[in-house]
């Protein structure tokens, strides 16, 4: 992800930018809702697609990244040594005055090469969506008679049919019904492009996560055993 983390700003910042030089007294004049960009575009159809098309297009940069991954793992657990399964700034120096770290610095690079052309092709997947957002939600808004939409996080309370984000997702389903994987030759991601999908990238973790969790809860607890 190193050809992405440079360009990758939080969206939270510019909402409070906003927020900051808006009169005090401003009054607004009709409806209020709430949009995700991220969830409404993980909801499509096309990049659920794209995502799909994408695992079995690059099905080999994948299986050689978690192969990679999985010797670049060996090599650098003997110096992890309080075993919490990553490197601190204080095992860093081994690492750096081993003998194989050559090896392991070759690794590194394959496996962030290998990373970043998974990801490029989302990347390319998302932005190809995220162009028909603004006339997405311009769509919904006038259809609904909107006239402000804030990210969900941004407010304290919200009344129930506040979230938009579902009838943004069925807009962007009508306009853009596919997308391409395969990036072109020039093609390189947009600064906004790169945020929309690391803002994705965390969603789909942490729904995830939840899931895990949700499923570890389901499972019977074994019943203890008697003498």
């Amino acid at each position: 992800m190193k050809l992405f983390s440079k360009m990758l700003a939080s969206s939270a910042a510019a909402v409070c930018v906003l927020a900051a030089v808006a009169p005090a007294n401003a009054q607004v004049d009709g409806r209020v809702a709430t949009a995700d960009i991220s969830r409404a575009i993980i909801g499509t159809t096309a990049l659920q697609t794209a995502y799909n098309q994408i695992g079995t297009t690059y099905s080999a940069q994948i299986e050689q990244r978690q192969t990679k991954q999985q010797e670049l793992t060996a090599l650098l657990q003997p110096f992890d040594s309080n075993g919490n399964g990553q490197l601190d700034d204080s095992e860093v120096p081994a690492v750096q005055s081993a003998s194989n770290f050559a090896q392991i610095q070759t690794l590194e690079q394959e496996v962030a090469g290998l990373t970043n052309q998974v990801n490029a092709a989302r990347v390319y997947a998302v932005e190809q969506i995220l162009a028909q957002y603004p006339a997405a939600i311009t769509e919904v808004t006038t259809q609904q008679q909107i006239v402000m939409v804030l990210q969900p996080e941004t407010l304290q309370y919200a009344a129930e049919g506040a979230d938009i984000t579902q009838l943004i997702t069925n807009s962007l389903n009508a306009k853009v019904p596919s997308v391409a994987i395969v990036p072109p030759a020039d093609w390189r991601p947009s600064r906004n492009g790169a945020q929309i999908f690391q803002e994705i990238q965390q969603t789909l973790l942490q729904a995830q996560l939840i899931q895990q969790q949700q499923q570890q809860a389901a499972q019977p607890t074994p019943a203890p055993t008697g003498r």
